[in-house]
């Protein structure tokens, strides 16, 4: 099954579906700008005209783009999974374990959350930047701590969505 054929739900979770949705083709958007100015560089170097700072793009992009995708992961269920310990198991205990996974995800995005706001308050702080471009760090924490923010949402859609499947299962 498809990761898009999981999507389409209503109300707030719907809402908030449409909006990881597009949060996550953004990232992409991103990184085509990576794929794009490490192409660019590529070129330049062979004639003698290299993108100044593109590494430092490369390295702020892919971070901003990872964490993007993690949201949509979430939500579509599509997260990396062992399925070899499961695949013998019951509906009743893979229903468990998606509930167990659902609230790992959403403990690991508040506590990221958390944590990268403090990351994020310290670049802000000591004023640190990139080397060649002078981009302040903290910039690139914005982007980091919404998809942190839309990663706990769609985990606590997934949990609700998990704990209803496991009291059907009962």
């Amino acid at each position: 099954m498809g990761a898009f054929q999981k999507l389409g739900r209503t109300g707030i979770a719907g809402a908030f579906e449409k909006i990881i949705v597009v949060w996550a083709l953004a990232g992409g958007v991103v990184l085509l700008a990576v794929v794009a100015v490490n192409i660019y560089s590529t070129l330049g170097n062979m004639w003698s005209s290299p993108f100044p700072g593109d590494l430092e793009l490369t390295e702020i992009g892919v971070a901003i783009a990872v964490f993007s995708f993690l949201p949509f992961c979430q939500i579509t269920d599509s997260n990396v999974t062992a399925d070899i310990f499961t695949s013998k198991a019951g509906p009743r205990l893979k229903a468990f374990f998606a509930l167990i996974a659902s609230i790992i995800a959403f403990g690991f995005g508040l506590l990221l959350l958390w944590r990268m706001y403090y990351g994020m308050s310290d670049q802000r702080e000591y004023e640190y930047t990139t080397t060649i471009l002078q981009i302040p760090i903290w910039y690139a924490y914005i982007p980091v701590l919404i998809s942190l923010f839309l990663l706990s949402i769609g985990a606590l859609i997934t949990l609700s969505e998990n704990a209803r499947e496991l009291r059907g299962k009962t």
